[in-house]
């Protein structure tokens, strides 16, 4: 169902992108996609995404990039939440490094 979203059409909205990521703080109400999003996110960090598809993973790792390179302080406060010891960020090191991050 999720597939076809248009990933770049989300990370270029700061308004939506701040939604998403207000939605997955818990701080404002989601969106019903938001809500999705929301059951699925904190086991796909921890599992590393191990249920998603090809798609699913680059649309995942076209958004981290995004946030680390030009939201950081939203990634940071996601980080806060859902990887507070930096654990998870440990596994993603290798992936992040191919990034240029």
């Amino acid at each position: 169902k999720y597939d076809n979203i248009n990933i770049d059409e989300i990370i270029q909205n700061d308004r939506l992108m701040r939604n998403y990521v207000d939605c997955l703080l818990g701080t404002k109400p989601c969106s019903k996609d938001g809500e999705e999003l929301k059951k699925v996110f904190k086991e796909g960090v921890d599992s590393k995404c191990a249920k998603c598809n090809d798609k699913q993973k680059e649309a995942a790792k076209k958004i981290a990039v995004h946030l680390i390179k030009n939201k950081r302080q939203w990634f940071d406060e996601l980080s806060a939440v859902f990887d507070p010891d930096h654990s998870k960020i440990e596994e993603y090191r290798e992936d992040l490094k191919a990034e240029g991050i």
